[in-house]
Formats: structure tokens, sequence, C-alpha cells
């Protein structure tokens, strides 16, 4: 039955195998029923302090277990996370901590030279809602075994969580203004993993090297939560660096290899990868963008027999909800992102919101699977929902066959001399070259022609 919450989701995996490896992190593995009753430990001392259902932790780490459990122990109580990179410093995490009323947050006492503990305590003193500073240390995982085996029910929770709780906010980037907060629901986080745990055929004996930072739906939902529902593993990677991915390859083989081309580019530059084990890959992934023709040739090359599949997805839709399908010809792969995931719906729709033919560029609307209701914070966009549909933002066409045709974003497309032009089709075209590794494009004006094309190349070491 599938389930209707993530803490039911859990409970079906640990019935099912218990003594699996769930995750591996720093080289130590835990079975399902240890994360289980970690997470269990974790949401009563979060209960014990004084969090309940609703209330909003924020979460500041690299992808590792103290994230997992707390995304978890919140599933089993009905609280919710508020996913914040490592990367944020005061001005976006003091915007943040405001807008959310994050009332609770995990975070190291000090990284990449910034001091969380100067930070945070100042910040408690600022904002009203925020009452709980925890931190992760080298005694958070045995505090959490020492406290283990205390039930939910026990604790006295109440009512569990309910499928439409939120149960995660996740802030969008954003073009313009500040950033959105997107309230991601148990069940939207899991109508777009059941999609793509289903279309990748998931299995127990995946394993994947999790680098996609758990702030991200990439993280989350493409990678956590996809792999719990089939029961496989994931190792967890911090931080990027093709270097540390393919030392833990060697280790421990991969199924999957998942990531942004950006990633997939320098693991396949490094000089490590002809000493990896990777025989055993059966599924490549490429999300952010379509495969370029010099990765797909090199990967082609690299792993012949090696499903490779495109991944779109933002945080409005909790994750993917477009992939390529299986057996799909190398045109299809180069051009298009794929077809919409099962229980989603996709419009190309005109300047009306009318939908619009095969072969004509509109903007890419999506309903169904994953796809959230409302944000959840102070910057509201009822725009962005109008009418029951996700407007993306994103450009795009279909073809005769379903498949979707990515343009860029609205925002980027330019006007040269009359004509429509699409940057991320010029950066497909200068990225065939050897000497590029990556590219981006703009448009910038221009005295004759309104706007002309500005690209920026890194080339290839």
């Amino acid at each position: 039955t599938p389930p209707e919450t993530v803490a039911q989701a859990l409970a079906q995996t640990v019935a099912a195998y218990p003594d699996k490896t769930a995750y591996i992190d720093q080289g130590r593995s835990y079975s399902w029923q240890q994360v289980d009753a970690m997470a269990e430990a974790w949401a009563h001392s979060l209960f014990a302090q004084g969090l309940r259902r609703g209330d909003r932790i924020g979460i500041i780490l690299p992808n590792g277990l103290p994230w997992i459990l707390t995304y978890l122990a919140a599933a089993k109580m009905g609280a919710v996370v508020v996913g914040l990179s490592v990367r944020y410093r005061s001005s976006e995490l003091d915007f943040m901590l405001q807008d959310c009323a994050i009332k609770a947050v995990l975070a190291p006492r000090e990284m990449a030279g910034f001091d969380y503990v100067t930070y945070l305590e100042q910040a408690r003193k600022r904002f009203e809602s925020l009452q709980h500073l925890l931190w992760v240390d080298a005694g958070f995982e045995q505090r959490l075994q020492t406290t283990a085996g205390v039930s939910v029910e026990a604790a006295g929770y109440g009512v569990g969580p309910q499928p439409d709780d939120l149960l995660m906010i996740i802030y969008t980037s954003g073009t313009t203004g500040r950033p959105k907060a997107a309230g991601l629901t148990h069940r939207s986080q899991l109508g777009s993993a059941l999609a793509q745990c289903s279309h990748v055929r998931a299995s127990v004996d995946d394993l994947v090297q999790l680098a996609m930072p758990l702030n991200h739906v990439g993280g989350i939902t493409c990678g956590l939560l996809t792999m719990l529902l089939a029961g496989g593993t994931c190792e967890l990677v911090p931080m990027f660096s093709p270097e540390a991915v393919l030392q833990m390859a060697q280790r421990h083989p991969p199924t999957w290899l998942v990531g942004v081309p950006t990633m997939l580019t320098l693991l396949l530059m490094h000089p490590l990868l002809p000493e990896t084990d990777l025989s055993q890959l059966r599924l490549i992934v490429v999300g952010g963008s379509n495969v370029e023709p010099a990765l797909l040739s090199r990967i082609q090359q690299l792993f012949p027999g090696v499903a490779i599949m495109n991944l779109y997805g933002l945080s409005e839709t909790s994750g993917a909800i477009v992939m390529t399908p299986w057996q799909a010809s190398q045109e299809a792969l180069l051009q298009s992102i794929g077809k919409p995931l099962a229980g989603a719906e996709m419009r190309v729709a005109g300047l009306d919101g009318a939908a619009l033919p095969p072969g004509e560029v509109g903007e890419l609307w999506f309903r169904g699977a994953g796809v959230i209701g409302r944000y959840v914070g102070q910057q509201q966009d009822a725009d962005a929902f109008a009418g029951g549909w996700l407007h993306s933002g994103d450009l795009g066409c279909v073809d005769e066959q379903g498949l979707i045709y990515l343009k860029g974003r609205q925002k980027d497309m330019f006007i040269q001399g009359g004509f429509n032009v699409y940057p991320s089709e010029v950066e497909g075209v200068i990225a065939s070259y050897p000497g590029v590794m990556m590219v981006a494009g703009i448009g910038v004006a221009d005295p004759v022609l309104g706007e002309v094309g500005r690209y920026y190349v890194v080339g290839r070491p």
C-alpha cells in the first residue's frame, strides 16, 4: 500500500528490510532498524525540549546522518524542517529565520570559518520565534543511542502527521527579489518520490553516493526519499568533490550515478576514474539541464549499456516531475528532458494560458504528482499557482510523441532583431566544442539589434 506520510514510508521499509544498510556516513554503516530507533530517540528529545507538531526546525548542515535523523524525526512528530544551506551567511539566514518563524536551529558550532555559536546566540535575541539552538558535535550520535527505544506513543506526541501537513520548507533561489518559501507536504514529497522510484525501477540492491545537498529537492526527494521507498542505500557525501565521490565508489561500487552536468563533467575528467570499479552501474541521472552532446558521448563511451536519463524538477514540484523514458533514442536524450512522470500533467501555455499545439514554444505548466499548492513564507506569488497549475517560468515545447523540449527560463530569453533567442540552445552548440567545459549565456543590450547574446565560457584544462 503506498504510504501517505514519510513516517509510514519509513515504517514500511524498516519492516521489510530491518537489517539492510540504509546509510553510510563517514565510512560507518547504519541499518534501517538503527536509523529508525535513532530518529525515534531524536524525536523524543525534540519533543522534551518543547517542540511540537507544526514547529519549524532549521537545519544548517552538510549531508550527513544528523540531517537525515532530524528530517525523519520531524516526519514522525509532525514538525517541519527548513533546509538552510551551509553557504548562507548572516543576510540570508536573518531573512529566513524571520520569514519562516523558525523555532529551533540545528547547526555545527563552526564551519568554513563561520562562527555559528556567536551568530545564532545573537539571532535568538533578535528573533522572538527562535528559542532552541541545537548543536551537532562529537556526542550527538551517542546521546541518541543511549535514549533509543522510546516510542512516539510513549512520548505523547498526540495526533500524528497528516498527508497534507507541511514536512519541509525549501527556499527557491529566485531570479528577482527575495527567495520564496516552497512548502512541501508529506503528500507532495511522496508524490514525486513514488513516481521517480517506479520510473527508475529503484530496488533494495541500489546504492548511490548522494552528493546533491539535502536542503534541495535534488538531494532530499530525488535522492534520499526515493531510495528510502526502495530500501536502497545512500552513501552520504558531505560536500561534493570528484575525488571524494570516486574514493567512496572504490569502497562501495554504486548502481546509480547522479548529479548535475557540472558534477558529472568533473567526475569524468578525474584521474581516479579509471581506477574505480563502476561495473555495477546501471543508471546515470543528469539533473538540472539536458545532457550536453560532448558529455553524453563521453558517458556512452565509458559506460556502454548503462541507461542515461535527464531529470527535470523544481522546488515547487517537490522533486522530479519529468524524466527521460527508458530506451529513448539518442536524439530524444540529447534534445528533450523527457516526459511527465506518472501522476503529473503538463501544458505548454500561450500568453492567454491556452494549450499550444506541438512545436510551439510557451511556458511549461504542471499539476499533479508532487506539485505544491502555495508558498508558505511572507513572499507570496498567487500568479505562480493560478488556475490550479504551477507556472514554472520555463519555456519549452512538446512534440507529437509527448517529449518536452526545454528552451530555458522565460526571463533568460532575449529578442535579437525581432527573433526570440533561447540561450540554452546556443549554449548547447558552444558546449560541443572540445575546448569548452562549461558555458552560460545572457542577453545584453545592442544599439542595432536590441539585444545580442553574451556567452561566458570556462575552458577545459
